[in-house]
């Protein structure tokens, strides 16, 4: 007997877009063409921060230092605090900067795995199969037949997700 399916709010929430994502792009094409576009998104907008980040505070693999480059004044006892703070922040945003690296490593590796799925082809009736499997993996909530099914058995009317 399966497990029943996590309830929570966060999985709530992927399992909405999970079958979302399947029922808008329900071919081996698209699903390749999408999984392609949300990698390179995902490298471009990290590399870009990464950068933002390298022009704000330096290269992660220099030394910390207080403000841009100046080395720390004597602090007073009353300042020590802030000073303490600051370093911990500037600590904080240099271990970001070497996870954002590590991550865009990790994307560009799976860059060039994925350009091995583009080399795929199907037959246009393998592509049809895509299309009934996808219809079957995540209907379509608001179909009416669906919609008139779940009213019967919660006997309340389902009401689409309105997130803005």
């Amino acid at each position: 007997m399966p497990e029943e399916p996590c309830q929570c709010p966060d999985c709530q929430r992927f399992y909405r877009e999970h079958d979302r994502l399947i029922r808008e792009n329900p071919s081996l094409r698209q699903q390749q063409e999408l999984n392609w576009a949300a990698l390179q998104s995902f490298r471009t907008l990290a590399g870009r921060v990464l950068e933002e980040l390298q022009k704000q505070h330096g290269d992660a693999d220099a030394p910390s230092q207080a403000g841009h480059g100046a080395p720390l004044p004597s602090a007073e006892p009353s300042s020590r605090g802030a000073v303490a703070d600051n370093d911990a922040e500037g600590d904080a945003v240099h271990q970001a900067m070497a996870d954002l690296e590590n991550i865009n490593a990790h994307l560009f590796s799976i860059e060039a795995l994925m350009e091995r799925i583009f080399d795929v082809r199907v037959p246009d009736e393998v592509e049809q199969t895509f299309r009934e499997v996808a219809g079957e993996l995540a209907p379509d909530p608001l179909n009416a037949d669906r919609l008139r099914l779940n009213r019967l058995l919660h006997q309340t009317p389902d009401l689409p997700d309105h997130r803005a």
